[in-house]
């Protein structure tokens, strides 16, 4: 293993050496299909009939071979699709022609971008022609839209414009009318001609037919790389430069809680106005703006159990943060099978907003009640997206976000104010350039957050400033067949002594490590830290045998978790994974995927963290159904967390197993089934079963069921730390671990019904039940050992006394390591709660959608979430359990949106 991780800079440095003839132009043997949008003269009545006569004059791309389930043969069905336009729109007009006629289409009704298992066509714009961004629109035969901004990847469903499609079922059977604005693309600003990569797929779902306009093999690297050519555009100039989406939202809360707290209100009521603007300032380059964007339409967040030192992950929902996040991405992570690594991410806009971080009931201050804000809220933010004719892309992002403060009653019932979120401004900004038709891309990402600390209390808690600057490089050569990713970024934190402790005692660092290396200079009282990171990966792409080689790495000091999610540092990681693939239907299967590796994984001290072996398999049944089971199996390793701070242990290895069944998702009834198990070698094992039922028993409901049960063992789960001056080999603390089995029950339930294509109905339910038992309370024997030792059995004593109401209040648990083993004589005693627990959970949400003019929206919400208490008895009681979710005290939100789309 390297003694520095400067070596892996060479990786990222290796596309700038690469032999020339390997980074020669993309050359496929087959030349891409064309087709010509002509001008519109006439009128176009959007029907979805496709009898207006224009549509005569525009030639129709056909030619369309099969994706699946034959793979490079003609499309069984005929597929004809037009291009007009005119000085405001694009129209697109699709006859899919179906040997059944109109029995043999299938449809169905859902919400826009839902997921349908139906018939579809799908029309794709690469309108630069950089061989990088797409534009999807996509419509089924009951006119059900899903639209999506992918840059370099998969689409973005969070972006919405406002287009007009109209469907029509006949003999022949279906047709469809799309009249895209010109105002809602982005293409090059020039006034002639020009050319725009397309793709058009066809679902034919009766056949399960995946048909293709421009085609590439399954086992081939396509993309807008692969995409064929529209030409003829025209384009004057850009009409509606200009779109304002003001918002008005009333809200009711309603929520028990203590009649003494002056500031509970069981009827709360709130009201608050907001919006979004754009601005295209050209064709090719928009600015973006959002003042109070608000996030009451969307599903709640999930409830998790998360017993570990970590944050939980939660996915950013917010449209004006997720639209056209592709221009503020570094280059993330991309393998086929990496099962403990995170990516090298930049920017996470769940930061921008967040829950408060500071609680307003401070050490020794006397605070009785408190009313703390649940998020930051923004003063506003701004964005400039776009692309230059040259191949430079452009994202820019400044948001500030309130100086928080909740009201507090102290002890004595006076009145006041804490702060619980400074006044912050968050700045990214990145630069990319695209080289060799799209083939090569370099980019350049810097990100800023800077906090107002005028609150000493604050500047202790929080870093003062945080910046970050990483570039990146994409890079795919020989027909794109072989590819090398690679970034590399820098960090840098500042805060006072106080605050600075507080980032590098955490978890995503542990500098307080007593058997560090460095211990000294890491326990140093600082002002700054600053670390790197970076991700290489190089793989072969296309063709029956793929493959992959990759390393990721972040220094001690690395960490930008002021604008991102970042979880830890101090690791250096490399795997490498064969995946040979099979593609041609055969005998006894339609397509099979295996995956065959291993990782392994170091700290900057040396230490191997992490070593596995894996087996992956996957398999589509000639009856349509997918089948896929996997394998790892770990060694005893090191383990440099376990304690939280504290020396090195050794955790037992673990053989995992998992295997999922996918039925046709075509049919009404559908489902999903999921078991795994693991064991490691202290015979401590944790296993789960999931279900996911998909009922469709209208073509305008569906409904979902996901009942889930899992069961944990582990001898342990950290609990709790003190110091004992007789606990040497440990450097005079104690780490107290437990035995933890856990117990959870769950169901995600969800109902869709849809009116029509602009009204529908979500339902989300999750009830959750889940429980920990701790016992019998351990120690480590020695540093880097897995062998431990229990209080009360192997030396000292344990006591637990119960508290006064047992049920709900946790017993007090006190260790002493006093035996007569003569070095432990004299050791403190030391007193802690029992974390056992039971957890009730219910969460969910209605919410009713109309889409009463293009643009416009009106949201009907209404939000539940149980008010319940945990318990003590770390046991689950089913019956009893489950009454308490729908019968106990509950928080109810009422609320009403009304959202106006103008275009300008």
């Amino acid at each position: 293993m390297p003694s520095t991780p400067a070596s892996l800079v060479i990786v990222a440095l290796l596309a700038s050496v690469l032999p020339a003839s390997l980074l020669s132009q993309n050359i496929h043997p087959v030349p891409p299909p064309e087709v010509r949008a002509v001008p519109l003269h006439g009128e176009i009545h959007l029907d979805g009939r496709l009898d207006d006569p224009a549509w005569a004059t525009a030639p129709p791309a056909t030619g369309f071979r099969q994706a699946q389930p034959n793979a490079g043969d003609s499309a069984t069905q005929r597929t004809e699709v037009h291009f007009l336009y005119d000085d405001a729109a694009l129209y697109v007009g699709a006859r899919m022609y179906d040997d059944s006629g109109a029995g043999g289409v299938r449809t169905r009704l859902a919400r826009r971008d839902a997921d349908i298992s139906t018939d579809y066509i799908q029309v794709i714009f690469d309108s630069y022609h950089d061989h990088i961004g797409r534009l999807f629109f996509l419509v089924n035969p009951s006119g059900v839209k899903q639209d999506a901004n992918g840059l370099g990847g998969g689409g973005d469903p969070s972006w919405d414009p406002v287009w007009e499609v109209q469907t029509n079922i006949d003999s022949h059977g279906w047709t469809a009318e799309m009249r895209i604005p010109f105002s809602q693309l982005r293409y090059p600003n020039t006034s002639a001609e020009q050319t725009w990569g397309l793709q058009i797929w066809r679902q034919e779902n009766r056949l399960n037919e995946l048909s293709m306009w421009s085609y590439w093999a399954p086992d081939e690297s396509g993309g807008p790389a692969r995409f064929g050519h529209l030409h003829g555009l025209v384009i004057h100039k850009a009409p509606g430069r200009a779109e304002v989406m003001p918002y008005v939202l009333g809200q009711s809360t309603h929520a028990p809680g203590d009649a003494a707290d002056p500031f509970y209100d069981p009827a709360a009521m709130d009201g608050r106005v907001g919006g979004d603007a754009i601005l295209r300032v050209t064709s090719n380059l928009t600015l973006n703006a959002t003042i109070n964007p608000d996030f009451g339409q969307v599903e709640v967040d999930p409830q998790v159990v998360n017993l570990s030192a970590f944050e939980t992950f939660l996915q950013e929902k917010r449209p004006f943060f997720v639209e056209g996040a592709g221009y503020f991405g570094l280059g993330g992570l991309n393998c086929y099978f990496c099962s403990n690594v995170s990516s090298l991410s930049m920017l996470n806009t769940r930061r921008i907003g967040r829950a408060p971080q500071i609680s307003p009931y401070r050490a020794d201050s006397g605070v009785a009640y408190a009313d703390a804000p649940s998020n930051s809220a923004i003063l506003g933010a701004g964005k400039l997206t776009g692309r230059t004719p040259s191949g430079w892309s452009l994202g820019v992002l400044e948001a500030v976000t309130k100086h928080e403060q909740a009201p507090v009653q102290l002890d004595d019932s006076t009145r006041g104010t804490f702060t619980v979120e400074p006044l912050t401004n968050y700045f990214t900004a990145r630069i990319a350039k695209d080289q060799r038709g799209g083939a090569t891309q370099f980019k350049l990402m810097g990100t800023s957050v800077n906090r107002n600390l005028d609150d000493p209390y604050v500047a202790s808690r929080l870093s003062e400033h945080s910046e970050a600057l990483g570039a990146s490089v994409d890079s795919w050569w020989h027909k794109r067949t072989y590819r090398l990713m690679a970034q590399l970024a820098g960090s840098d934190v500042h805060g006072d002594t106080a605050a600075m402790r507080r980032i590098r005692f955490g978890s995503a660092h542990y500098f307080q490590r007593p058997d560090r290396p460095d211990t000294a200079d890491a326990r140093a009282k600082r002002t700054a830290m600053n670390g790197v990171g970076g991700y290489a990966r190089i793989s072969k792409e296309s063709g029956h045998w793929l493959w992959e080689a990759s390393t990721n790495f972040r220094s001690p000091a690395f960490n930008n978790n002021d604008i991102t999610f970042f979880s830890r540092a101090d690791y250096l990681w490399m795997g490498g994974n064969i995946f040979p693939q099979w593609t041609k239907p055969s005998g006894w299967y339609r397509q099979l995927y295996l995956i065959a590796g291993g990782q392994q994984q170091y700290n900057f001290d040396g230490d191997l963290v992490d070593r596995q072996v894996q087996l992956f398999g996957q398999m589509q049944t000639l009856s349509y159904w997918w089948l896929s089971a996997f394998w790892i199996h770990r060694p005893d390793l090191l383990d440099d967390r376990q304690t939280r701070g504290g020396p090195v242990v050794q955790r037992p290895g673990i053989d995992y197993v998992s295997a999922n069944i996918n039925t046709d998702s075509r049919k009404k009834v559908s489902a999903q089934f999921n078991t795994d198990r693991g064991c490691n070698r202290e015979g401590d094992c944790d296993h789960s079963i999931a279900l996911a039922l998909q009922l469709r028993p209208r073509t305008n409901v569906e409904l979902s069921f996901g009942p889930s049960l899992t069961h944990g063992e582990t001898g342990f789960q950290y609990v709790d730390s003190y110091a004992d001056p007789t606990a040497t080999s440990f450097y005079g603390r104690r780490y107290i671990f437990a035995r933890l089995e856990q117990q959870g029950v769950s169901m995600d339930t969800r109902l869709n019904w849809t009116f029509s294509p602009a009204l529908t109905l979500e339902l989300f339910l999750q009830p959750l039940i889940a429980s920990g038992q701790y016992s019998h309370y351990n120690v480590y024997e020695q540093p880097r050992s897995s062998r431990r030792i229990e209080y009360g059995r192997d030396f000292g004593t344990v006591i637990v006394t119960p508290a006064a109401d047992p049920a709900h209040d946790p017993a007090t648990i006190t260790v002493d390591a006093d035996t007569i083993v003569a070095d432990s004589l004299g050791a403190p005693r030391y007193s802690f709660s029992d974390q056992t627990f039971t957890l009730r959970s219910l969460r969910g949400n209605a919410v009713l959608r109309w889409e009463y003019r293009p643009g416009s929206t009106l949201y009907l919400v209404w939000t539940h979430t149980s008010q319940l208490p945990d318990l003590a008895r770390g046991s689950i009681d089913f019956n009893e359990d489950a009454s308490a979710l729908f019968h106990g005290p509950s928080e109810n939100i009422f609320l009403v949106k009304v959202s106006y789309w103008l275009g300008f």
